[in-house]
């Protein structure tokens, strides 16, 4: 990953939230990443049965975007939206593997999702650790063992917080981070 571009997906996305997110991975990686305020509409991939978006047809648009603009820079969309994929009851996000875009939703992230009062700390800490496995996906990285690792699976946002922002070793040596 040479350069990184955020991405809202839909109109409720808070770009102080995206900045603040780009400074981190900047950081994080070493690279030049942005916040591109040019949304990627949700509308055409609701699912009035499920209630929720559909995240693959989300990444496909996200893909398109990968392919303009910076030449290799992988793209990440931020959601406010509940997303799934068919054998799935939700995702918190989904990832071309060894690809370019990545999508994360900050839905079911919040504390209010869970009838709590709303933690914004707690909500960046759980965003930055699933946008971190998303771009962990598009370098080539599978679901890791080791329960502390970023790339841990989270089927719950306990998950979620028991994990690390961090890959393991053996993640962190399959990178270029290694």
């Amino acid at each position: 990953m040479i350069a990184l571009r955020i991405i809202p997906v839909g109109d409720n996305v808070p770009l102080g939230l995206l900045d603040r997110l780009a400074a981190v991975l900047a950081a994080r990686f070493g690279i030049n990443c942005h916040v591109d305020a040019r949304e990627v509409p949700i509308g055409v991939t609701w699912d009035s049965r499920r209630n929720q978006y559909y995240s693959t047809a989300l990444l496909k648009e996200l893909a398109l975007r990968a392919d303009e603009g910076t030449h290799g820079a992988t793209v990440i969309g931020v959601a406010n939206c509940d997303l799934y994929v068919p054998v799935l009851t939700f995702v918190f996000g989904e990832a071309q593997l060894d690809g370019r875009a990545a999508l994360a939703s900050l839905f079911r992230l919040r504390e209010e999702f869970y009838g709590l009062p709303p933690n914004d700390e707690l909500t960046f800490d759980r965003l930055e650790k699933e946008v971190v496995h998303e771009l962990g996906h598009t370098m080539g990285l599978r679901h890791c063992q080791d329960w502390r690792c970023v790339m841990a699976s989270s089927h719950g946002v306990e998950r979620v917080d028991v994990k690390s922002a961090d890959f393991c070793d053996s993640c962190r040596a399959q990178t270029r981070q290694g």
